[in-house]
């Protein structure tokens, strides 16, 4: 993403520096929106462990699902605004959620500071190998013989569910929503075969797509996935102009001190740069990739305003 390539590179010596001496001197709370045993979780968390480390302060991850994300971001968009709680922000709870829901909790133009972008993951379109399907088209013809096919998510308004949305909607077929309280009930029911669809971010279900238990028929995002060398692009399996890139990134409350800004950018920076840490997230199926609070700012609004104008089309709304 070559409009995140702007962070700027710190030394060590910089970052432990006058700006840490004065902050922070007590634990930093991460709010996490979403279930444990998800992408979320296991991004905050390898990251928080290693911000820690630097920010010689515990970063404690709290999850606080619900609504899309919009539970736990509320929290953090009236929380004090002095650096101690921040949380992870996305693609649906700060650009599709404004769209879908009537009630918002907070208004994700002005109650947020961008800090850092953390990186992206990979949407997978999977079924369970009982089904036969093994590619988009015979996936597209399973469906019209099964009007109203059940396919599960990590929940209404995610990136999953408006990448399944938008993939009804391109292919002609009408898919019913199921929507889990996190990719870990649903990937539950997949292996249960009590569902057989699913729109998952890749780190959750790259296990069971390695080990057989589930088929993967193609990736949602512009690129194939590394850790999925062979499975296409939805756009190369036939939907044409068709690609939804999930991504996350970290936030703190409105009216933050530049500071306190800099400081956590810059441990987010190193965090996502340390090789072990990279390892992890990678071989997970997820990509890491820092900013700059004013490069994330732009792209938060940038995307904003595309995704609003895709879900007028489609027309999607949570309830």
């Amino acid at each position: 993403m070559k409009y995140l390539t702007a962070a700027f590179a710190v030394s060590a010596s910089l970052f432990l520096g006058t700006s840490q001496a004065a902050y922070p001197e007590k634990p930093i709370k991460f709010i996490l929106p979403y279930p444990a045993g998800g992408t979320t979780d296991l991004v905050a968390r390898t990251v928080s462990q290693h911000m820690a480390t630097l920010l010689k302060q515990p970063v404690v991850v709290e999850n606080k699902p619900g609504a899309g994300g919009n539970i736990g971001m509320a929290q953090v968009a009236r929380a004090r605004p002095d650096g101690y709680t921040v949380g992870m922000g996305a693609i649906s709870t700060n650009a599709v959620n404004p769209y879908l829901y009537k009630d918002m909790p907070f208004n994700p133009e002005k109650d947020f500071t961008a800090i850092s972008m953390l990186g992206t993951s990979t949407i997978v379109l999977e079924v369970n190998p009982q089904t036969g399907v093994k590619t988009v088209p015979q996936f597209i013809e399973y469906v019209k013989k099964h009007p109203g096919a059940i396919y599960g998510t990590a929940g209404t308004g995610t990136s999953m569910h408006l990448a399944a949305e938008l993939f009804a909607q391109k292919a002609g077929i009408k898919l019913t929503h199921a929507p889990y309280k996190g990719s870990a009930p649903a990937l539950q029911d997949m292996l249960g075969g009590r569902i057989n669809i699913m729109f998952d971010n890749l780190p959750a279900s790259l296990p069971h797509i390695k080990s057989g238990k589930l088929t993967a028929l193609a990736v949602a995002g512009v690129k194939r996935n590394p850790q999925l060398p062979d499975v296409p692009t939805i756009n190369e399996a036939g939907l044409r102009d068709y690609a939804v890139d999930p991504w996350f990134a970290l936030y703190g409350p409105a009216g933050m001190d530049d500071e306190v800004v800099k400081v956590l950018n810059e441990a987010v920076e190193q965090s996502l740069a340390d090789p072990q840490i990279k390892k992890v997230l990678e071989n997970a199926g997820f990509n890491p990739e820092s900013s700059t609070p004013d490069a994330l700012a732009t792209y938060t609004e940038a995307e904003q305003g595309q995704w609003g104008e895709i879900i007028k089309t489609i027309p999607l709304q949570a309830k």
